[in-house]
């Protein structure tokens, strides 16, 4: 295991024709968050995964803001994917495996993964009148975005239901609650081999 591997973080830089992305990571962090996209409430949104992950995450993003936030919020989770998978390297000794519930005052979302190495995403968060959520303005349709750009990146099985909610906000930080404490959960490690009867993931 190489020095990056042992510490686990991950590092990438995106640049693109319509976003210019720095993204780094520490799984073995202590939830300290320092982000910027220009979408306010994308970035409380990426602060969770930092605090309730127990990851140190810095984001820095400029993106086309002026068509959409499109763009900045699916570059954001590819690159905050790809640290991810760096982040967590050949993965000995992870739990793996991790799910829960986690409510939001009216909100309950559903939240299950696993580390497998094959992306594949399952999102269920029906909304029902769609608002606009900060200034600029996140669309809430970005946040299951999020989630697909993020998991297929990190090459994780991702699986999101939404059990019950109304508020949209809730809706949307309950999920970003949850991702990030699942993420958590599967990153301990709990062993000295790789979780798997293949011998790697």
């Amino acid at each position: 295991m190489n020095d990056q591997a042992a510490l686990r973080r991950g590092t990438v830089q995106r640049t693109t024709a319509e976003t210019d992305i720095s993204v780094s990571i520490d799984l073995d962090g202590s939830g300290t968050a320092d982000v910027s996209t220009g979408l306010p409430f994308f970035d409380h949104m990426l602060d969770q995964i930092g605090r309730h992950g127990g990851f140190d995450l810095t984001v820095s993003a400029t993106g086309d803001l002026h068509v959409d936030g499109h763009h900045t919020v699916e570059d954001v989770g590819i690159a905050v994917g790809e640290a991810f998978r760096e982040a967590v390297g050949d993965k000995a000794g992870v739990r793996r495996f991790a799910s829960g519930l986690y409510p939001l005052d009216e909100a309950l979302i559903e939240v299950a993964l696993d580390l497998s190495g094959r992306p594949y995403v399952v999102v269920d968060l029906p909304f029902g009148e769609v608002l606009a959520l900060g200034s600029p303005p996140f669309n809430p349709e970005m946040a299951e975005h999020f989630l697909v750009s993020f998991a297929t990146s990190a090459s994780i099985t991702l699986h999101v239901t939404k059990r019950g909610g109304t508020n949209t906000h809730h809706i949307i930080e309950a999920t970003f609650k949850g991702l990030a404490r699942t993420l958590r959960d599967a990153v301990r490690v709990e062993g000295v081999g790789v979780p798997s009867t293949k011998g790697t993931l």
